[in-house]
């Protein structure tokens, strides 16, 4: 069984809204043999991005960069999983009060780093959520989830 990791910081109700979005696509019935793991950012391990066949990573932009809990995950993880997890697939997504751009360009050069691939459209809201954004989310757990799917 494939296991999709959602790594993920949540302080407010609109990153909370959106969190939920992906894991109920990622949880979807016609999602069959994934398995997904949620963690905080702050716990999140080496162990536990190891033992994943994809991700999603999830973050408010802060002061224009991605929250300080998503960069202390890939702080973590960064160096006991560069080798170990390149081609792997991930997805994001990113909540702003008025502009994500640095934080996103935060996460795709540390992805890229990794070597992980993108396997969906970055989702990028600013502001209160919109209907729209809300099942662009869940497009997005659906996605990166039925990648994985053998």
């Amino acid at each position: 069984m494939a296991t999709l990791l959602i790594v993920h910081h949540t302080p407010s109700p609109n990153c909370q809204a959106m969190f939920e979005a992906v894991v109920s696509g990622a949880t979807a019935p016609e999602i069959e043999g994934v398995r997904v793991v949620r963690r905080a950012a702050l716990s999140a391990t080496a162990s536990d991005v190891l033992e994943a066949d994809g991700y999603l990573l999830g973050t408010p932009a802060n002061l224009g960069y991605m929250s300080g809990a998503l960069k202390h995950f890939f702080d973590q993880v960064y160096y006991p999983c560069l080798d170990e997890t390149r081609g792997r697939p991930f997805g994001v997504y990113v909540h702003g009060g008025n502009d994500v751009t640095g934080a996103l360009r935060g996460i795709e050069s540390i992805t890229k780093g990794l070597g992980w691939r993108g396997a969906a459209d970055p989702v990028t809201v600013t502001g209160e959520p919109a209907k729209t954004d809300i099942e662009a989310c869940w497009e997005l757990g659906a996605t990166v989830a039925a990648g994985l799917m053998s």
